[in-house]
């Protein structure tokens, strides 16, 4: 660690509602900006252990230009020393997660990446997706897509220059991305990593996991599963994996709802259900992403949907909420549901779990500072109070969490 890093306290926090005798939250403004012109994005963050004391805690996180769709711009780090009490500058790390030029023209960036502790290896492996950039109004949409991956050396603190996922020949489809997904780590070091991908001129993306082996530098293809399929729209995309009770459970973006699907080994997946809720009626969310917060006992879904009065929000992507659920019938039990995130105008939906602890679960997330297409920019004085935060949600357990360190 560089002595001479500032570290700045953090300039908001507040306690919300949780569920009395299970857990409560605190919501910590790690980063409050906003120019007008781009916005943080993909905010997620990684647990570094230190025998003796609390983890450090690494958050990647991209800006955003807000007058194009999906137009990112390098990786940059924040950390903490002292458990989120104060955080470091954000610091971009351009030259070795930053775009790259390829032939007549085109960018490959790095992006949607997640973060996380790969015990194995004593290494952060950070996972995530290419795009591929001519212009700064939109990615390449019928461009080839990898599994791009780095790693983060806590011993140096020093990132590794971005890679793409090792495969055999004809194993990994034209369009292979892992962008946002929740990921499971075996005992082995092998790594469980849940992908959507499609063939060139396809127009459904499918789903499926991959076993990966990291060896402290390189990932490696070593073997997968089915895959699932929904042929609407665009078909599934980006899944997010979680291990519940000695079953693995999936859940997956589409267009118009989302799904869960279960599995014995965590590589051959079931039928896919929708999530409903136990008040009746499909749960709501659609179109974006959902990820799992998983103890022993209980397991949750973190999530955005309708019926919030939250139609002025992009896509309906706000409050970010957290709820119990029964994956085997995809139910939400929607008594137990909590905001994690109150709704201030700005979108969520692209945010990362993290077990910091086993008394913690962290919920980090950015306020998405654009508007629909028709009004692309939420103006600096937005009357609805967002303000370009990344948010840390602290999800503080009544009781520890057993299997925090499998998650």
């Amino acid at each position: 660690m560089n002595s001479a890093t500032d570290f700045f306290s953090i300039p908001e926090s507040e306690i919300l509602p949780g569920v009395a005798g299970e857990y409560r939250i605190q919501l910590d403004t790690v980063v409050k900006e906003y120019d007008g012109r781009t916005c943080w994005t993909q905010a997620r963050a990684a647990a570094i252990p230190r025998p003796g004391q609390s983890p450090a805690l690494l958050i990647t996180m991209q800006r955003l230009l807000l007058t194009g769709s999906d137009i990112y711009l390098p990786v940059n780090e924040i950390i903490s020393n002292d458990f989120g009490q104060s955080w470091s500058a954000p610091r971009e790390q351009a030259e070795i997660l930053g775009r790259r030029p390829e032939s007549e023209g085109v960018e490959v960036a790095v992006g949607d990446l997640c973060p996380k502790w790969h015990a194995a290896t004593g290494k952060v492996l950070a996972i995530g997706q290419t795009f591929r950039y001519c212009d700064e109004k939109h990615p390449v949409l019928e461009a080839p897509k990898q599994v791009a991956y780095t790693r983060f050396d806590p011993a140096t603190w020093t990132w590794e220059p971005w890679a793409t996922l090792d495969a055999p020949d004809g194993r990994l489809s034209y369009q292979t991305g892992a962008g946002c997904a929740q990921r499971i780590d075996l005992p082995d070091g092998d790594t469980l990593l849940p992908v959507y991908f499609k063939e060139s001129g396809e127009k459904f993306s499918r789903v499926k996991v991959i076993r990966c082996r990291f060896d402290g530098r390189k990932l490696t293809w070593m073997a997968e599963g089915n895959a699932l399929s929904l042929n609407s729209e665009r078909g599934l995309q980006e899944p997010s994996l979680t291990r519940f009770q000695g079953k693995y459970y999936l859940t997956i973006r589409h267009e118009h709802s989302a799904y869960v699907s279960s599995s014995e080994d965590g590589l051959n997946f079931g039928p896919l259900k929708e999530w409903t809720r136990d008040t009746g009626g499909p749960l709501g969310s659609y179109n974006t992403q959902a990820h799992w917060v998983t103890r022993p006992d209980k397991l949750y879904l973190a999530y955005t949907r309708r019926g919030a009065n939250n139609d002025h929000v992009f896509r309906n992507r706000a409050p970010l909420f957290l709820a119990e659920v029964d994956p085997e019938s995809a139910v939400v039990k929607m008594a137990s549901e909590r905001i994690l995130i109150p709704e201030r105008g700005a979108r969520y939906g692209n945010f990362g779990i993290c077990n910091v602890s086993a008394d913690e679960t962290w919920v980090v997330e950015t306020e998405w500072m654009q508007r629909p297409p028709e009004e692309p920019i939420i103006p600096i004085d937005n009357r609805w109070g967002a303000a370009g935060r990344v948010y840390a949600s602290r999800i503080l357990w009544a009781t520890p969490n057993a299997v925090w360190d499998q998650h």
